[in-house]
This record gives structure tokens, C-alpha cells and sequence, in this order.
């Protein structure tokens, strides 16, 4: 058989016994010297091969970044003669293309790899990108939009031919650095170890059935009876049977704020707050609170301020609200420009005259209006729906003539009269609010329960209610909500105020008569 060699002609040697020096060298000198150059060459190699490797992922996220702001550009095309000059239409497009500000900052370097200097952001690398080819275009190009397309793309071009260039050297040294082997390329080709176990016997299965449980829910009602009576059921509206008097009002609203503590309510911390209260137009003092309180600008704390500003124009307190907003805004374009576009963000917003100063202020300035206009739409709502409740049709009884009383005659339990086990039939079958209230013998309390239901089931309950003999009424059962009651009522008690002052003159005129002195 013919065994091949030639793979150990790669082997790099550096202490070769055969190796021949002149006579004045000292041979042990020279191989450390080959040995120590050997391994410089060989770490430096390596060395580069990581630095441009880390040159080329950064170099892709900046190509990325620049695709996006020429997608961004193009899209807005039509609007590009219409904008307020090429500053505010290229810091849109800077915004709309900035991506997701948690990858603004690129990936850490290797050990050893770029030391000396700190890598800048994406934000940073586009907006020096913009000011340089803002530089290129001059101050008055004929047609600025393509002037600006034209750098940007240049640019692009440069990128992608230093990515060649990268490549090829990469290529070139990784070739270089498989040439050879080394002591680093000595590894395990093949290890394997097997142990055999004995199978576990599968365990015994219990016979015993595991029982399932459900839970049901029930519902517990006070009066049986009246579930035999469906039709006493309000469903076209929000008003109920009366079974709503047996529901105490605190207990609801204890249960509503029970549900409503459950959510989770979205409002600015301790330090958004801090930062909502520094002065409106403050930029110093604002950068200087972000830079000391990095965790502020995040997209909660934005909303939780928006959420301020809303709680406060509701309060009456629109100067407040708008102060929020304003601060609201300077964490949103900060999160959207990233760590190095905070500076050039503030810087140029506090240049008087500078586009951005006026892009950012109207943006406030819609911002506070939708929210003051979503308030007062919302109180609008309110008090509509207040209204609206005050005005619900109701069924209340009163007296035909004044000065009289209904009585309300509620049947025995337990009797052997057919009528009265007929009438505490239906007793029963009223609801419970309505059988307190007819036990109470006030119509006050049953004009209350009555309130409770729509004209249909009033009127019904009613009927019942002379039918079974309860209640003493005779044909002039007055609705005192309706026009036509309220007339009604108002002539007869101008009837009775009439024949009370006529009773009283008749009296006077017949003590005159009686006397003649």
C-alpha cells in the first residue's frame, strides 16, 4: 500500500534540529527569533481576520439603513416640491427610516478589535451621511431632491465597493491561514463512547380511575316564583323588573372598581413626572435629565405622559396638559433618533430659525388638539347621555283627588279563601324589590320600584295590582310623567283649591247672616 505524505508538507516548523545557521549565529537565538516571528505574523493574520469580518457586519446594517432611506425618499417623491425645504423632508425621512431603536447601536466588537476608538451609532453614521451630502449639494441646487437621491446613492456605491474590497483581503488571509497547521488546528476527528444500560421496566399502572371534578355555577335566586313569570323581564332596555332594588348600589360599585383595579392602568412614573414638570422650552435642562435618566425614554413613560396630558385636560388644566405633550414628544423623537441623534436633535432645535424647531412644534401643537378635541367630544357624549336618562318614560300612581289616600292591601298566607290564595299568588309572583315595597304600604316606595321598569311592565304590574284587589284605585290612575297626566293632575288639584276657597266663603257668609250686629 502507498501512503501519501504530502499533507504533512503543511506542517510550520520552527525549531527544526537540521536547520543550518552561519557559524557567528548562535542556533538557539535563531529559533526563538523564527519562533517568535512566527507566531507575530500569525496573530496579526488573525487579528485582521476579525477586524474585517466586524468591518463588513457593520458596514451591512449601514447598507441596510441606506436602502431604507432611499425607499423612504422615493415613496415621498411627490410631496418632496410641496415640503418646507430639504432639511425638514430629509429629517422625516431620517425618522420614518431610523427602524427599531433597540438595534440603533451596532454589535460589539471582538476582544482586541477597534479598541482605541468607540464605534458610532446608525443614527449617527446617517446623519453624518445626510450633513456630508447636504455639503456635496450645495446650498442652491436647481433640483435638490435628485441632488440629494444622487449622493445618497453614490454613497451606497462606495459602501458596496468597500465591501468587495474587504472580501477579497478576507479571503486572501483566511487562504493564508489554512495554508499551514498548527498546533491551534490539532482537534479530536473522532471520539465515541457507548455505555449499555439495561432497559427500566415500565412501572405499574394504577387501576384506580382518577375522579374529574367540574364546577358549576348557580345562581342563587331570592324568589323562586318569579322566574314562573318571564314576561315581567325588561330586555330592551337598561332598566330592570325592579329586581334591581334588591342589589345594593355600594356593593356594584365596589364590584366595578374591583374589575376595573384588576386592568392595568398605563400613567408615567416618578421620574416621568419629574420631567413633565421642567419648563416648557427648557432644552438644556431636558437634555440634561435624559442624559442623567437614560431608562426615561422608553415608549411607556411616552404614553404614560400622553395619558397625563389627557387626565389633565379633562381637570381643566389645558397648560398642564400641553407642558405634557411637549415633554411626551421629546422621548418619542429621541427613542426614533437614537443615543447620538439626542445631541444633533437638541442641538438643532435650539438653532432659531432651523426647520426642526418648527416640525417639532407643530407636532405638539396637533398632538394637544386631538387630545382637547377627543375631551370635549367625550363630555359632549355625557352629557347627552345624562340627559337622555332623566327623560326615560315612567309609570307612577297617585291619588285622583288630593287629600286622598291609596291603600294597599296585601293577602294573608295561609288562608282558605280562594280569592286571597288567588291574590298571594300574585304577590308571589312580583319581584322581590316590589313585594317590600307593597309591604311597606308606602307609594312612595312603590312608585320607586315602578320607575324602575318600562311603561309595558308597569302597566302590567298594575293591572295585577287591581285585579288581585291591593290596591283601592279606581279608573284615574294618572301617569304623572306623561303631558297628558301632568294636565290632568294640574286641573284637579285647581278643582279641589277652588272648592276648598268656595267651602270657605260659603262658611264666612253664613257666620255674617248668624250675627247681626
Amino acid at each position: 500500500m502507498v501512503l501519501d505524505y504530502s499533507k504533512w508538507d503543511a506542517l510550520e516548523l520552527s525549531d527544526d534540529s537540521d536547520i543550518e545557521v552561519h557559524p557567528n549565529v548562535d542556533k538557539r537565538s535563531f529559533i526563538r527569533a523564527k519562533q517568535n516571528q512566527i507566531h507575530q505574523q500569525r496573530f496579526e493574520r488573525r487579528h485582521q481576520i476579525e477586524t474585517l469580518k466586524y468591518e463588513r457586519v457593520v458596514n451591512d446594517g449601514l447598507l441596510e439603513r441606506i436602502d431604507a432611506l432611499l425607499s423612504s425618499l422615493r415613496k415621498h417623491e411627490k410631496d418632496a416640491q410641496s415640503a418646507n425645504g430639504p432639511d425638514v423632508f430629509m429629517m422625516q425621512a431620517l425618522m420614518e427610516s431610523a427602524g427599531d431603536p433597540a438595534k440603533d447601536e451596532p454589535p460589539k466588537p471582538p476582544q482586541g478589535v477597534h479598541t482605541k476608538e468607540e464605534q458610532p451609532r446608525y443614527s449617527h453614521m446617517m446623519a453624518s451621511l445626510v450633513d456630508q451630502v447636504k455639503k456635496e449639494v450645495g446650498d442652491k441646487p436647481d433640483d435638490w431632491y435628485t441632488s440629494y437621491e444622487k449622493g445618497i446613492e453614490g454613497h451606497r456605491t462606495k459602501v458596496l465597493k468597500l465591501q468587495e474590497e474587504l472580501a477579497t483581503k478576507l479571503n486572501e488571509l483566511e487562504l493564508e491561514e489554512g495554508r499551514k497547521i498548527t498546533s491551534d488546528s490539532i482537534h479530536t476527528g473522532f471520539d465515541k463512547s457507548s455505555v449499555v444500560k439495561e432497559k427500566e421496566k415500565p412501572k405499574a399502572t394504577s387501576k384506580a380511575k382518577t375522579k374529574k371534578t367540574t364546577t358549576a355555577e348557580t345562581v342563587e335566586v331570592l324568589n323562586p316564583g318569579s322566574a314562573k313569570h318571564p314576561n315581567l323581564l325588561r330586555t330592551d332596555s337598561a332598566l330592570s323588573s325592579g329586581a334591581e332594588a334588591d342589589v345594593d348600589e355600594p356593593l356594584a360599585s365596589n364590584e366595578a372598581a374591583a374589575s376595573d383595579s384588576d386592568e392595568e392602568h398605563i400613567e408615567p412614573s416618578a421620574l416621568g413626572r419629574e420631567f413633565a414638570q421642567l419648563k416648557l422650552g427648557d432644552y438644556k435642562a431636558s437634555l440634561r435629565f435624559i442624559s442623567s435618566h437614560r431608562e426615561i425614554v422608553t415608549e411607556r413613560e411616552q404614553d404614560g405622559l400622553l395619558m397625563e396630558a389627557f387626565t389633565a385636560e379633562q381637570d381643566n388644566n389645558p397648560a398642564y396638559a400641553k407642558q405634557c405633550v411637549h415633554q411626551a414628544l421629546l422621548l418619542q423623537y429621541c427613542r426614533s433618533l437614537g443615543k447620538d441623534g439626542v445631541g444633533l436633535f437638541f442641538t438643532r432645535i435650539q438653532t432659531p430659525g432651523h426647520q426642526a424647531q418648527k416640525v417639532f412644534h407643530d407636532d405638539v401643537t396637533s398632538t394637544y388638539g386631538r387630545i382637547a378635541d377627543r375631551v370635549a367630544e367625550l363630555a359632549k357624549q355625557h352629557a347627552s347621555s345624562a340627559d337622555g336618562a332623566g327623560g326615560v318614560e315612567q309609570i307612577q300612581l297617585h291619588a285622583v283627588e288630593p287629600g286622598t289616600q291609596i291603600h294597599i292591601n296585601i293577602p294573608q298566607a295561609g288562608s282558605s279563601d280562594q280569592v286571597e290564595i288567588d291574590a298571594r299568588a300574585v304577590f308571589e309572583g312580583f319581584p322581590p324589590g316590589l313585594q317590600r315595597a307593597l309591604e311597606s304600604g308606602s307609594l312612595d316606595r312603590v312608585n320607586e320600584v315602578l320607575g324602575k321598569m318600562s311603561v309595558e311592565e308597569a302597566e302590567e304590574v298594575v293591572a295585577k295590582l287591581g285585579d288581585a284587589g291591593m290596591l283601592s284605585l279606581e279608573q284615574g290612575v294618572i301617569d304623572g310623567t306623561t303631558e297628558e297626566g301632568r294636565e290632568k293632575l294640574k286641573e284637579l288639584e285647581e278643582q279641589a283649591a277652588r272648592e276648598k276657597e268656595e267651602g270657605q266663603k260659603a262658611e264666612a257668609g253664613n257666620i255674617a247672616v248668624a250675627d247681626p250686629d
